[in-house]
């Protein structure tokens, strides 16, 4: 069958032949239609990511849609290595199968999960948002943060604060729910008095910060400063990635004078409430209150991709 095989970290997979999979024990053969090229699939190739597959050479993607032998189409997950989902066929768990409904395309499907669950597990393991509070997203201009604005929006946030580097995608952030917008290419005092003017209209319950680096610098020295809005309970700022840098100089004052908590993403939750969530927002995608914009690529151009990145908020989509 094709692939795209992953021969060294690092190096981008080659689209070639590859053995035929088997299923073991408790698994089921998935003709896969469509599969998604997140960063999280490229950070497992580059063997920096903790749960990068040791066995080479092996297939990328750990995610996608596909038919099992009797028709059922499915959203799956990879298990075990050297299978992937960037391939013609490929064999998952059982468990790791949640049917997609009619009224989702395959590139969609395939497309949705990753970035969608990026906010919305860490709003209601982690945040804990009660409905009417306010978020920031940092980011928002990205394909995660762009759904982060429409998943919070879903599970009942009150005012949603978009702060994104891409001024033509935040130009249009309102379409999606988004309250307001901040641009984060301006000088420093300048963006921090943005923040606060917008926390002056509603305060910043919780905060889903997509960037780390530089701009949640700039938040939190804003927020420190004597007459910052607070929010009543404190700010939950909960970090899930790190496009803007890999790290940050946080003094002390930054916690000490407010009532901020950072709090990592979380663990992967139990598989059922991971089933609840992949029913609602594939429910929400058929019903046109979810949006993606996609951009289908034929596997094998695998080479050509993969390292061009989701391009004006597109994700790229490989379909075998």
């Amino acid at each position: 069958m094709n692939a795209a095989v992953l021969h060294t970290f690092g190096q981008p997979p080659r689209f070639e032949s590859f053995a035929e999979p088997t299923p073991g024990d408790e698994e089921v053969l998935v003709h896969v239609s469509a599969a998604a090229l997140n960063p999280s699939t490229r950070l497992l190739a580059s063997g920096r990511h903790y749960a990068s597959q040791q066995q080479l050479p092996s297939v990328c993607g750990v995610e996608g849609v596909g038919h099992l032998d009797d028709g059922t189409r499915v959203f799956f997950g990879v298990w075990r290595a050297p299978n992937g989902s960037m391939c013609q066929r490929t064999v998952v768990p059982r468990s790791f199968c949640w049917p997609v409904p009619e009224g989702v395309s395959d590139v969609i499907a395939a497309a949705l999960p990753n970035p969608s669950l990026s906010s919305w597990l860490p709003l209601i393991t982690v945040a804990r948002l009660s409905r009417g509070e306010n978020v920031l997203i940092l980011g928002a201009t990205g394909v995660a943060g762009r759904l982060a604005i429409q998943v919070a929006k879903h599970l009942g946030a009150g005012r949603v604060v978009a702060a994104g580097r891409n001024p033509d995608i935040l130009s249009v952030l309102n379409k999606l729910g988004a309250d307001a917008v901040i641009g984060l290419n301006q000088a420093d005092d300048a963006l921090a008095e943005a923040f606060s003017q917008e926390a002056d209209v509603a305060s910043f319950d919780v905060v889903l910060d997509f960037l780390w680096g530089h701009p949640v610098e700039v938040l939190l020295t804003a927020m420190t400063r004597k007459g910052f809005p607070s929010a009543r309970a404190g700010t939950r700022l909960i970090q899930i990635g790190d496009s803007a840098g890999p790290v940050i100089s946080l003094p002390a004052m930054a916690l000490r004078g407010s009532a901020i908590t950072i709090t990592g993403s979380g663990v992967m939750p139990p598989l059922s409430v991971l089933s609840e969530t992949f029913a609602q927002l594939f429910v929400l995608a058929a019903h046109d209150q979810l949006h993606i914009d996609v951009e289908a690529v034929p596997l094998a151009d695998i080479e050509r991709v993969w390292t061009r990145g989701d391009l004006d908020g597109r994700r790229v989509v490989i379909v075998p």
